[in-house]
């Protein structure tokens, strides 16, 4: 999938169980690599994106992941879009989609405690090796070594989508040119496939995204931070105080809290 992927098991079992769980999820990873990479010509995408693969012929999961884009189309008006950069690539939902399974997988196998992170993507579930709920670090668009937002949780997934890595290269797929407005878009919940296609589609929007974000239900959350340098947050979000100690909030835009988090880089 073009990123690296890390494992922690934090379960209290034989060496040989935590082998062979660690073995069985980074197998099924390679799997979805093999079967949804954009960048291998001999992929189950990359046939059906030439013509060459009929969806009635692909495998179940790629039906399903095409299935779950479609409705997440119309979940988000049109601004997750698997054609938007002309050619077929579901990427912004199967990174989330395949760690989510990864998740499932484990729970399934009696390793509960864990947590799945794929380039920044990430699931947890339980507690981590010392008994604590998991710490997840959002890390901060304008400065590459810090973080702006520490979340926490017990049962928890963490998607983020933004620009400060690649350039603006989310397309708005109603203009076709490069979204700008929103420079991170964090999102957390229950499931990590749709968390990743929710980050996707509000950068997309670019500013309207703040508006749309706002109006998920529970028990969706998300931080974002602007090219402008605000940040903005749900109040519910599970965040830990990080040090130095953040700003008080010194306003409120639509239910979220706000404040300047960097200068703005020209």
């Amino acid at each position: 999938m073009g990123t690296a992927i890390s494992l922690d098991l934090a379960d209290d079992l034989p060496s040989a169980t935590l082998h062979e769980l660690a073995e069985d999820t980074f197998g099924w990873l390679r799997e979805v690599d093999a079967r949804f990479s954009t960048y291998r010509d001999d992929s189950e995408v990359c046939r059906m994106d030439r013509g060459e693969l009929r969806l009635a012929d692909a495998s179940a999961d790629l039906r399903a992941v095409l299935a779950a884009c479609a409705d997440l189309w119309t979940a988000t008006d049109g601004f997750f879009d698997v054609y938007a950069t002309g050619r077929l690539d579901p990427s912004g939902y199967v990174k989330g989609w395949a760690a989510q399974v990864a998740s499932d997988r484990l729970v399934a196998a009696g390793a509960p405690n864990h947590c799945v992170n794929a380039g920044g993507d990430v699931r947890v579930r339980g507690h981590d090796a010392a008994g604590e709920p998991w710490r997840i670090g959002v890390r901060h668009p304008f400065d590459a070594a810090a973080t702006c937002l520490v979340l926490t949780g017990t049962d928890l997934a963490v998607a983020t989508s933004g620009v400060y890595e690649r350039g603006h290269h989310v397309l708005d797929p109603r203009r076709g040119v490069p979204a700008k407005g929103l420079r991170s878009v964090t999102v957390a919940g229950p499931d990590l496939g749709v968390a990743d296609a929710y980050a996707t589609a509000a950068v997309a929007m670019g500013e309207p995204g703040l508006a749309w974000l706002d109006r998920l239900p529970s028990p969706w959350r998300h931080a974002v931070v602007t090219d402008e340098a605000h940040q903005h947050h749900s109040r519910t979000l599970p965040t830990l105080p990080t040090w130095p100690a953040p700003d008080p909030v010194d306003h409120e835009v639509g239910g979220t809290g706000a404040r300047r988090v960097a200068p703005p880089t020209s």
